[in-house]
């Protein structure tokens, strides 16, 4: 009983913590794989947060034209000799002690205060105003069609890295295959050769051959290895591993648009934001050629520890803080006021000469974006199309080949044909496996080349 019982914990360790490892390793179907590099990528994450900061800024701009509410409150203790004299303070630094001049100096010094609350509004500045949300609008906008078009071209390499993957998949299994076969293949040349049926050159070729195999599956590994990783570092994970799913892979997509527009294209609807863009920065320039016309507001409320007879009786002051503080005269100032920098006119003329230089460019940038789009819709319906006609043709080619193959390794037990026709044989199979093992799988990324070229990822995505 306890042997029995040991019997099984040893098998639950051996077999049990290969099924864990195997559990742990989750199926990861490509739209999880879409949805998860949207979401963790580190690039597309980043151009969010621009978006995000853009949008804020066009808030910001918005609140730009309140007028300027401004309260302030100082409370000071000095003396209030006076001069008559020209005076610059260095640095930008100067005393604003106020008083009559006086014959002698003196070191009497009360405290002071002032109060001031101060509105300053640019009611009307010929659209100034206006023209600055708009364009701060505009960057919102063009960031947000940055996002977009990042966000479409990282499903487009996501899906075409995970279609990497499972065809590098596909393509180890087959080249496993191959080497089974040529495994196989190998032990019953070795059997006849010790049994002197055949030449001991063909144990020595089918060794041969079974080496490439084995190197050709190697490095058929590594290659999968390696889209792996890619599809790892679109999906932003570096401590997870996941197993693909094929099973999309068993059939060729069968419904598809074959004419597609690309007015809404992504990638093109960014090149237009960045153009008006500029094209509001332009309008903007052009305000300031303009004059505005501010709106003023002001009271002030000033304290002082000197009395309103200094001037002629040294006395009347007070080192009493509260009389130093306590508000006794008031001011109100209501105004208007213009003003129009005519040398501003020259600067801005350049100003906007250089954004008229930056448009033309950004209109030479999305005509070339435009063609390069067409070219690549042209192209994605006849790679489309060859894809599917490839499709239909490889199993029929399997097919063949493993009829020749197995007719030559037939011959070739019976003694009728040498290992030569076999071995042409057995690569004309691999070659088919290879095709076939591909074949779905490029009608899949045509597919999704076509969806990329129409600027549309639902194209691709409504087949899965």
């Amino acid at each position: 009983m306890n042997k029995l019982l040991l019997t099984g914990l040893f098998a639950y360790f051996l077999f049990g913590n290969q099924m864990v490892h195997v559990q742990a390793q989750d199926v990861l179907t490509i739209k999880e794989a879409v949805q998860i590099g949207i979401e963790n990528y580190g690039a597309v994450r980043a151009k969010g947060f621009y978006a995000e900061s853009s949008n804020v800024l066009a808030d910001k701009e918005r609140r730009e034209y309140l007028p300027d509410f401004t309260l302030s409150a100082q409370q000071d203790y000095g003396t209030v000799n006076g001069i008559i004299s020209p005076l610059w303070g260095f640095g930008g630094y100067g005393v604003s002690s106020s008083g009559l001049p006086r014959g002698e100096q003196n070191w009497d010094a009360a405290f002071g205060a002032s109060y001031v609350a101060n509105i300053n509004w640019e009611v009307f500045a010929f659209g100034r105003a206006k023209k600055r949300i708009q364009t701060a609008e505009a960057v919102a906008y063009r960031d947000e069609k940055d996002l977009t078009q990042e966000i479409f071209q990282h499903q487009v390499k996501v899906a075409s890295a995970y279609l990497d993957g499972v065809a590098a998949h596909k393509l180890t299994a087959s080249f496993e295959r191959n080497m089974e076969r040529a495994e196989t293949f190998q032990k019953i040349v070795k059997v006849k050769a010790r049994n002197g049926l055949i030449a001991g050159v063909d144990s020595s070729q089918a060794d041969a051959e079974y080496s490439n195999a084995k190197i050709a599956y190697l490095q058929s590994l590594d290659r999968e290895l390696e889209a792996q990783n890619k599809l790892m570092n679109l999906l932003g994970i570096v401590d997870r591993e996941y197993v693909l799913d094929t099973l999309f892979l068993s059939q060729a997509p069968e419904q598809f648009m074959a004419d597609t527009s690309i007015a809404n294209h992504p990638i093109l609807e960014w090149y237009r934001a960045r153009v008006n863009l500029n094209e509001q920065q332009t309008a903007y320039f052009r305000t300031f050629n303009y004059p505005s016309i501010s709106m003023v507001g002001i009271v002030q409320t000033r304290a002082s520890g000197f009395g309103p007879t200094y001037n002629v009786d040294n006395t009347d002051f007070s080192h009493s803080y509260w009389n130093g503080i306590n508000p006794t005269r008031s001011n109100y100032l209501i105004g208007m006021g213009i003003t129009w920098n005519l040398s501003q006119i020259l600067r801005t003329s350049k100003q906007v000469q250089s954004q008229k230089l930056i448009n033309a460019g950004l209109l030479e940038e999305y005509k070339q974006a435009e063609q390069q789009i067409i070219l690549q819709g042209n192209l994605s319906d006849k790679k489309l199309q060859n894809a599917l006609e490839s499709a239909v043709e490889a199993p029929i080619q399997v097919q063949a080949a493993s009829q020749a193959y197995q007719s030559q390794l037939a011959l070739y037990d019976n003694g009728l044909t040498d290992l030569v026709n076999v071995t042409q044989a057995f690569y004309l199979l691999i070659r088919a496996e290879t095709d076939q093992a591909i074949a779905t799988n490029n009608v899949w990324q045509a597919l999704l080349f076509k969806a990329a070229a129409a600027g549309d990822y639902s194209l691709f995505e409504d087949q899965l």
